[in-house]
């Protein structure tokens, strides 16, 4: 049995529980935390039910290979993860750009402060030690996947849980654009790191549902031709921007006049299995190549969701390029499906 950390957005650790409980299945018993925090379990699992967590939707971070700093300040638990830093690295080849990234839970007041000074000093007293391994550090963002690093979770102001071996999932917080005309512009800019690619100039994109207009204006700025298809009006920088054509219609009735576009989007405050029934149309009719869409579980069992978006994958994704579901940073009570097929 060896310690795994799942560190998830705080407020959603009893639904990081049940997935996990879904992900391992009847067969598998789910193990049980032997420390939590508002968003985040250290769990005592297995290498085979490790694996398990690689692709799970809540989790921004999945931490192996642990080690657990104590030190009542900043310089103490900066030696400390300085020590554990250069034990882990012994055996690791550095070639590329590496995580080295600080988590902390938000309720604790002060706590965001205490763990970047910490980070700041580990980093100069890293830099005396191996000048070439730490300037490819860095905070990210990184794609989904598995790869060395050295991520700080601070679950106390004098306890860190450092980890070499790190699973990152994609999330990120995401700058604010002032022109944006909504927040959901955030969840698009975020869902483009996840996917690990965005619209490009001269690229079709279809937004459904798209007022006020921020996953459009997102993708009008990047020089895509956006179709926006909503009765309702845009706003902010979606409002008059010359790449965005506003459509009055439903989006659920909606079917585009030429055929294939480059990006789907779709974020509607609507039934969640509903909007998949309209994901699944359009990839059965290969309308598009790749999509960003929301599936909002206020009021619907997420992991009965999740259910679904498993076989939803299996029938219709399952040779695809790229595909994910993830609770995003910038997400609330929703998921974002992000995918590719490969086929432009």
């Amino acid at each position: 049995m060896k310690p795994v950390l799942l560190w998830g957005q705080s407020g959603y650790g009893e639904a990081l529980l049940e997935e996990i409980r879904f992900r391992l299945g009847d067969e598998t018993p789910a193990p049980v935390p032997s420390a939590s925090g508002p968003g985040w379990h250290l769990l005592e699992t297995t290498a085979e039910a490790g694996r398990v967590f690689a692709d799970m939707a809540f989790p921004h971070w999945v931490l192996t290979e642990i080690r657990e700093v104590t030190g009542s300040g900043v310089n103490q638990l900066a030696a400390g993860l300085l020590d554990g830093f250069l034990e882990a690295f012994q055996e690791i080849r550095v070639e590329e750009p590496w995580p080295l990234e600080i988590l902390c839970a938000a309720e604790e007041e002060g706590l965001a402060r205490r763990a970047a000074s910490v980070r700041t000093e580990l980093a100069a007293r890293l830099k005396k030690r191996l000048s070439r391994v730490a300037k490819l550090g860095r905070p990210g963002p990184f794609p989904p996947g598995a790869r060395p690093g050295w991520v700080m979770a601070f679950t106390g102001f004098d306890r860190v849980l450092a980890a070499s071996r790190v699973i990152s999932g994609g999330q990120r917080r995401m700058a604010d654009d002032a022109a944006a005309p909504s927040r959901s512009y955030l969840k698009a800019e975020e869902a483009y790191h996840v996917l690990g690619d965005e619209p490009a100039p001269g690229q079709r994109v279809i937004d459904l549902g798209a007022a006020p207009g921020g996953w459009s204006y997102s993708a009008a700025k990047r020089g895509a031709l956006v179709s926006a298809v909503d009765n309702g009006p845009l706003k902010g920088g979606a409002a008059a921007h010359p790449n965005i054509t506003h459509l009055k219609a439903d989006g659920f009735s909606f079917v585009p006049e030429s055929g294939r576009c480059d990006w789907l989007f779709c974020d509607m405050v609507e039934d969640p299995y509903r909007v998949l029934r309209l994901l699944a149309d359009w990839v059965a009719e290969r309308r598009g190549a790749r999509f960003v869409v929301n599936l909002k579980f206020g009021r619907a069992d997420p992991v009965e969701l999740l259910r679904e978006v498993e076989r939803f994958r299996a029938r219709e994704a399952a040779d695809w390029e790229r595909f994910y579901v993830r609770h995003l940073f910038h997400d609330r009570e929703e998921f974002t499906l992000v995918g590719s097929s490969g086929v432009s």
